[in-house]
């Protein structure tokens, strides 16, 4: 889907801080969100692409307010809510107050029926998908050409595993962009390489 969570490669919000020193962790809550969520993935009450796709859903106005472990709780609460662990009265009772939660989930897809195998130094061009459910393919990458340098072992195709949908596991390839042909003068020249699922690709 096509969402807030998604600001790769937009223009108006000034340069990324970065503090190499930062603590993980400001507060204690934080480190039990944190390890709530851990918990709840390993127990198997959800996945992580389901996860990624509950902060995906949260309110816009929600999500550009929120800190990173804020969206974190939203997401985990959610899913709580959404697989019958707790109820959203239960969580307005214990914060005594309103509890925000995501919107609901639309439906997935399962992978594409002819997918190629792509090899090293194959041109390739990103699919110009778009889906309601969740996706993880930067929508700056939709349509651009670059050039594959590996591929990677299979894993779950994040657009069925968010949503139960059957589906087959899938590499992806690491695929070596020209920021020229994905920001057209709008950036300085450089390389970016991105995983890229099989999916979503096409050969060039």
């Amino acid at each position: 889907m096509d969402g807030i969570h998604d600001l790769g490669g937009r223009q108006g919000f000034g340069r990324v801080r970065h503090a190499p020193d930062a603590r993980p962790f400001h507060e204690a809550w934080e480190v039990r969100v944190n390890s709530l969520y851990a918990l709840a993935v390993r127990l198997g009450i959800f996945n992580m692409d389901e996860y990624r796709h509950a902060i995906e859903r949260m309110d816009p106005r929600h999500y550009l307010a929120a800190g990173y472990y804020e969206r974190s709780l939203t997401g985990l609460a959610t899913l709580c809510v959404e697989k019958g662990i707790v109820t959203r009265a239960e969580l307005e009772r214990r914060a005594k107050g309103s509890f925000p939660l995501s919107a609901p989930s639309a439906s997935g897809r399962t992978n594409l029926p002819a997918r190629e195998r792509f090899e090293p130094g194959d041109r390739v061009r990103v699919r110009e998908d778009c889906v309601p459910g969740h996706v993880r393919m930067p929508a700056y990458l939709r349509g651009k050409t670059g050039t594959v340098l590996g591929e990677s072992p299979a894993y779950p195709f994040p657009d069925a595993h968010a949503h139960g949908v059957e589906s087959q596991d899938e590499p992806t390839y690491d695929v070596r962009f020209r920021s020229e042909d994905l920001w057209p003068n709008c950036a300085d020249r450089a390389l970016v390489h991105a995983g890229v699922f099989q999916s979503y690709l096409e050969r060039a």
